[in-house]
């Protein structure tokens, strides 16, 4: 038995601004309590396996993750109420390897509405850093509502450090979809995840593994080749700043 779903994603990447470039690639979420969750025999919790998650992967910087525990943390330090139950949405290890661009910590109340949002934004420097979405008034967020942020982490070295993000999601029971919309004066990008939820199993690690091979060594590629085509169209490349002292933003 399992109450680990996989979500067989579509994420769609399109740049704003004078250099136009698009693209469009499925990718693998899994979807799960990180605490509880039960999987089959071909998936593992901190242990080795073709698929895993580990807590030090999520809920703090990488490789030092503290997982649920840090969410609580977070959530306390900012004053927020505390969540009856989290969920884990992010990539997993596949043999050992993991890159997560963006994974969410889903928090909901005892009715099982979503109340707050932790989005983790890793870049390929190995830095992190985390935005909190929620809405003013604390209401449940629903799939009409529009959370905002501040960018201030470095994310592409071809967009700028300024600007912000537009959140929304729409977490129905059968399919997730998440949309993001970053807005800089120099344009801006916008992206999504979009796919449906189906249980986690033996059978479906494995058609993942031949539709999708590698994991997130996959993904790492297609984000080089994407920068490589960029960098052609003689796009701006912008260093590395110091990455901001705040590990959670809004």
């Amino acid at each position: 038995m399992t109450d680990v779903e996989l979500i067989r994603g579509e994420t769609y990447h399109g740049r704003k601004g004078a250099v136009a470039n698009s693209f469009r690639y499925t990718v693998d979420y899994l979807l799960l309590d990180p605490d509880t969750a039960r999987g089959p025999g071909l998936f593992s919790r901190n242990r080795r396996n073709l698929t895993a998650i580990h807590d030090a992967d999520f809920g703090g910087p990488p490789g030092q993750g503290r997982g649920t525990a840090w969410v609580r943390d977070i959530l306390a330090a900012h004053d927020l109420p505390g969540a009856d139950r989290i969920l884990l949405l992010g990539q997993p290890r596949v043999l050992g390897h993991v890159f997560n661009p963006v994974s969410f910590w889903l928090c909901h109340d005892a009715a099982g509405d979503l109340r707050t949002v932790i989005a983790e934004v890793s870049n390929t420097y190995g830095d992190r850093h985390s935005y909190l979405c929620h809405r003013d008034d604390h209401a449940p967020i629903t799939r009409t509502d529009t959370l905002t942020a501040r960018k201030i982490f470095h994310v592409s070295p071809f967009q700028p450090i300024e600007g912000g993000y537009a959140f929304r999601f729409d977490l129905r029971p059968d399919r997730i979809g998440i949309w993001i919309d970053y807005t800089s004066q120099q344009g801006g990008l916008y992206t999504n995840l979009i796919g449906p939820r189906v249980p986690l199993t033996n059978g479906e690690i494995i058609r993942a593994a031949i539709r999708r091979p590698l994991g997130s060594r996959r993904v790492l590629a297609l984000i080089h080749w994407q920068a490589l085509k960029l960098a052609l169209k003689g796009v701006k490349f912008r260093n590395r700043p110091t990455p901001p002292p705040e590990e959670v933003t809004r």
